[in-house]
Formats: C-alpha cells, sequence, structure tokens
C-alpha cells in the first residue's frame, strides 16, 4: 500500500499515512484539528538494471529463422548419431 504525506495548514506538522488507492484523503490534522493538504514526494520506487528500454530485449525471430534453427539443429543431430556409430564400429 502506498504511503501519504499530508500537511496541516494550520500548525505546519507533517503527518503520514499508508492508505488504500480507494481510501478517502485525510481532512484534519490529528494535533490541531486544521485542514490538512496532500503533499507530493519522491517516490522511493526505482527502475533500474537491464530490460526496461525496447533495445534491452532481443528481436522476436522471423518464420524464415526459426525453419533455419531446426534444419541445422536436425543436421547437428544427424551427423552426432553416425559420428557415435562409426566410434562405435572403430572400437
Amino acid at each position: 500500500m502506498p504511503l501519504y504525506e499530508y500537511q496541516c495548514t494550520a500548525c505546519g506538522k507533517i503527518e503520514e499515512a499508508i492508505q488504500k488507492f480507494s481510501d478517502p484523503p485525510l481532512t484534519t490534522c490529528k494535533h490541531c484539528s486544521g485542514a490538512l493538504t496532500k503533499l507530493i514526494s519522491q517516490s522511493s520506487f526505482h527502475l533500474k538494471g537491464t530490460g526496461w528500454y525496447v533495445t534491452d530485449y532481443s528481436k522476436k525471430s522471423s518464420p524464415k529463422d526459426e525453419k533455419k534453427a531446426a534444419t541445422s539443429s536436425s543436421e547437428k543431430t544427424s551427423s552426432d548419431s553416425t559420428g557415435t556409430k562409426a566410434d562405435a564400429s572403430d572400437k
């Protein structure tokens, strides 16, 4: 839940309140019963690291690239299996 700050217009004290988004804002000061105004404070949430920009994501492969990858992987599999059979017959 977010933390909101309110300042009293009468006494100047700052009050903090943890409230839901749906909760109504505070209107009266607990200390002097004066009117409160909501303050805009700096957020403690920072986005750091990779993955937050469009350039940080990998490109999606096209259907042509997927076919090439499937063909090359099947070629590797067939050459590995033939190479393994040749190794077994050499022993």
